[in-house]
């Protein structure tokens, strides 16, 4: 097994695969030279040594700029390394051409659920959404009631979806609400959805019927419980008959090119950009050479890498939405008075992430290469195939709720540090390496982290599509498993 890896020739900086004590020997070129220091696994070393203002690059760009002497062998981190980012800028579009990737060796079919609208779910479950907070005790009580009454046969689960939103929000934050909310109404791994409303809220039910257009009615239901004189004995009538319907649905035989994924990485390290998320990148170009739809987000984490995907732009006006969406986010973070280049975390330092730039350029690998084919607003559903760009926060919940909400049946979740929480769609989590995997087995799905010893991206990538097919198909995720699922809602103004 390598010591060490030099991702790009560009590169003046290594990576470490293991811990690498002081004095270990290491070669740059034709050139070998001691470690001055010991090197954490997953953490930089330089192959050069490196003055003041000088830059740092890996993945063959910048990451940064040496803000002190760092000598050759020296470990290169946040205390002496600095980001390079500052705020809203101009940009230039230069188109790129991609080539498209080909996906062998892959079923051409995944066992999933078609709705009446034409959309597909990879589960059948009922779902009690509230349209506002101060209903969540009868969605819970409702959930409670119809799981012990069926023992949720027939269905893949019973879940009430609770928030703290949908009164007291102004402009931009009620819009949130419904949107998402809406979106979640709508969304095809629910095979029926009980819409629970209070009467009084500014998430006015009438309203939020009129925003969902056309459906069907016999399993998207709307129960307002200041107009019911018991609102459980109702809403246990209304889940008996959805219940009753739903349960009757059956899996057949659906194209791959139906599966809608979203990309996400969370509790990053050193690895990630080494492992997983070109882990991700692979699937990713194999679902869209299919047809299939992937999604990648957390514009936050784009900063530094940007460039990237706005050449990868198959039209000069989608550059121009990647632009605004990029800039938007940026003037967010000015009007708040936060420096934009905030980040990486402090997990994400000690897993051997220096800066901004270090972490978008590990980040967006999960959007693969192929073209750039649309750009959504957060709140918005999918409507093109292909890979699509979503403006949300780098936030783990809301972001994949944004992914999940703009029609994801299932998210893809890169960690190296590990977490146990998923959104309201299958949350299948990818280990950027194998201690993880092995340490943390009732969190994680599938492991990266066997690229890092004798494992190739082709074979690796073989074996997860193949396993994805297999979550797509109902075997459940982690945290299905354990029953972590939630979603939360991107936050921005006022609360009455």
């Amino acid at each position: 097994m390598k010591q060490y890896i030099q991702i790009s020739p560009s590169d003046n900086v290594a990576v470490a695969l293991a811990t690498l004590p002081e004095g270990t020997v290491v070669a740059a070129g034709e050139s070998r030279f001691p470690l001055v220091e010991q090197i954490p696994a997953g953490h930089k070393f330089a192959l050069e040594a490196l003055q003041p203002g000088r830059e740092v690059i890996k993945y063959g760009s910048r990451i940064g700029v040496a803000s002190s002497p760092i000598p050759r062998g020296g470990w290169v981190n946040e205390k002496n390394i600095h980001t390079c980012l500052a705020g809203v800028q101009a940009y230039a579009y230069h188109p790129v051409s991609l080539a498209e990737a080909q996906c062998h060796g892959v079923s051409p079919v995944f066992m999933g659920y078609r709705r009446p609208d034409g959309n597909v779910g990879i589960r059948n479950e009922i779902w009690i959404i509230p349209t506002v907070g101060c209903v969540n005790g009868i969605a819970g009580k409702l959930a409670a009631l119809l799981k012990t009454e069926t023992g949720g046969k027939g269905v893949d689960a019973i879940r009430a979806f609770t928030h703290n939103y949908g009164c007291s929000q102004l402009g931009d934050d009620h819009e949130n609400t419904r949107k998402i909310l809406r979106n979640m109404v709508l969304h095809p791994n629910a095979g029926a959805v009980l819409i629970v409303g209070l009467g009084c809220e500014n998430n006015r039910p009438e309203a939020f019927r009129e925003m969902l257009g056309e459906y069907d009615t016999s399993r998207i239901r709307l129960m307002v419980c200041q107009e019911v004189d018991d609102e459980i004995a109702c809403g246990m009538s209304l889940l008996r008959e959805m219940y009753a319907i739903a349960r009757e649905d059956k899996r057949t035989p659906v194209p791959l090119s139906a599966l809608r994924v979203g990309l996400k990485c969370g509790g990053s390290d050193g690895f990630s950009g080494i492992t997983a998320n070109p882990l991700l990148g692979a699937f990713s170009d194999r679902l869209v050479a299919l047809g299939g739809t992937t999604v990648l987000t957390e514009v936050p984490e784009m900063f530094g890498a940007e460039t990237l995907l706005m050449d990868r732009c198959a039209t000069r006006e989608l550059f121009d939405k990647t632009v605004a969406m990029i800039n938007g986010f940026k003037d967010y973070f000015i009007r708040q008075g936060q420096p934009v280049y905030e980040n990486p975390s402090p997990g994400n330092k000690a897993g051997g992430i220096s800066t901004l730039e270090e972490k978008s350029l590990g980040c967006t690998q999960k959007a693969g290469t192929s073209a750039v084919r649309d750009v959504l607003a957060y709140g918005d559903r999918l409507s093109r195939p292909g890979l699509n760009l979503l403006s949300a926060p780098g936030n783990d919940l809301v972001a994949a709720t944004a992914l999940a909400a703009a029609g994801c049946q299932l998210v893809l979740f890169t960690t190296g540090r590990g977490t146990p929480f998923g959104t309201f769609v299958p949350t299948l989590k990818v280990s950027t390496n194998s201690r993880l995997y092995r340490h943390k087995s009732h969190w994680i799905d599938f492991d990266a982290g066997t690229l890092l010893e004798e494992d190739s991206l082709d074979s690796l990538c073989d074996r997860f599509v193949q396993f994805v097919c297999r979550v797509a198909d109902g075997q459940p995720t982690c945290n299905e498993s354990r029953g972590d699922s939630g979603f939360a809602i991107f936050k921005t103004g006022v609360t009455l």
